[in-house]
């Protein structure tokens, strides 16, 4: 992990951890970066998609953007997701999509965005999915909002959805900040699996083909720069370690890195869940994400209040512990009842008027008196 030179080429690193040889290779190999994408007005969407009423845009990337939107037949709010059309120039993209869209469609989780609708309509290929409403987890790293027990909860949730994507076939290659988002409820949702790539397929070109090097630099196994025909599940594994750094630190694993409980007051024993998690050697790595959830959830604290419970008022109004003890004070007050009673107040306990501190030390006063001149007599 410390390492100074690229274990593919041999290269000395950069500062934070990269390979500029490699760098530049896969700058050749996909060519200068493309210009801005021109937008598409919203009646020119609504031409192409006449069931949805489109919304704002929600985001966009290197595969698309996204359109809030919602199904006019069933009222329904999605997230309309539109695919590059360069993407489709791909001989035979339309079949890889309509298969891989059947596949993610399938996945049946309430930690995975639900897929309701694919299909192509115009110039684009699409996806209507489920629209979460909640924050991404850069949002809530910006903001600082987690402390290292809510990161621990929300690592442990990504783990399990990751799991069961995994047992799916499908690794998603994309695990950031921005493709995780938290609801309202606290509960994680794993968005975009644009980049996934389908465990046996019929043919070896996916969405996104896998000889292609996918993803986003920070959060990309070693393995996805040097073997990208060759990724599996455990990519996945690598960059939910980058994640579960950043949530812990704020700062990124790069170059030379300290382990979390040397940048933060963490449990120590995270460090080691987390530096399994970035082992460059895939095979030293965590092999399943239920493994590290296991791990995390060994180190999370027990549930239970953060902050102890209010005093009672009655609390506030007693006397000093000088004064006298609980017990003389029980009999003090029990005694002070029947003397009330005596001269016929009828008044609730809780609405009469309390007695003064001083009326409790002259009773217990009186009660020890009384105790210790029954001792003396019994013993001389």
């Amino acid at each position: 992990m410390t390492t100074n030179s690229c274990t593919r080429c041999g290269t000395d690193l950069l500062p934070d951890g990269l390979c500029p040889r490699c760098l530049v290779d896969q700058v050749v190999r996909t060519g200068p970066p493309r210009p801005p994408r021109e937008l598409p007005t919203r009646e020119e969407l609504e031409r192409h998609f006449p069931g949805y009423e489109i919304g704002e845009l929600l985001g966009q990337g290197g595969m698309g953007m996204v359109f809030a939107a919602r199904q006019r037949e069933l009222g329904r709010d999605v997230a309309l997701k539109l695919l590059a059309p360069e993407i489709a120039e791909d001989p035979g993209f339309s079949e890889r999509f309509r298969r891989e869209a059947r596949v993610l469609a399938s996945l049946q989780h309430p930690g995975i965005v639900t897929v309701f609708d694919f299909g192509s309509a115009g110039p684009w290929f699409f996806f209507a999915m489920e629209r979460v409403v909640g924050k991404s987890l850069r949002e809530l790293i910006a903001a600082r909002a987690l402390g290292a027990k809510e990161s621990l909860a929300v690592v442990a949730q990504i783990c399990e959805v990751l799991q069961y994507a995994h047992e799916q076939g499908v690794v998603h290659r994309d695990i950031k900040p921005e493709n995780v988002f938290v609801d309202a409820g606290g509960r994680v949702k794993l968005l975009d699996f644009g980049l996934s790539k389908i465990r046996g397929a019929a043919s070896p070109e996916n969405l996104t083909r896998t000889d292609q090097v996918m993803g986003t630099v920070h959060y990309m196994a070693p393995e996805q720069w040097e073997r990208p025909a060759e990724v599996d599940h455990r990519a996945d594994i690598f960059a939910l370690g980058v994640v579960f750094y950043e949530l812990l630190t704020g700062e990124l694993p790069v170059g030379r890195f300290e382990p979390p409980s040397q940048r933060v007051q963490v449990d120590v024993r995270l460090d080691e869940i987390v530096l399994r998690s970035l082992e460059r050697d895939r095979e030293r790595r965590y092999q399943h994400a239920i493994e590290v959830r296991t791990d995390v959830q060994r180190v999370q604290p027990a549930p239970g209040p953060s902050h102890p419970a209010p005093a009672k008022t009655a609390e506030k109004r007693a006397i000093s512990p000088s004064a006298v003890s609980g017990a003389p004070r029980t009999r003090a007050r029990a005694l002070a009842d029947r003397l009330a009673q005596a001269r016929g107040d009828s008044l609730p306990r809780e609405h009469r008027e309390p007695l003064p501190p001083l009326f409790y030390f002259i009773l217990a006063s009186g009660l020890t008196a009384v105790v210790l001149t029954l001792a003396l007599q019994l013993f001389l």
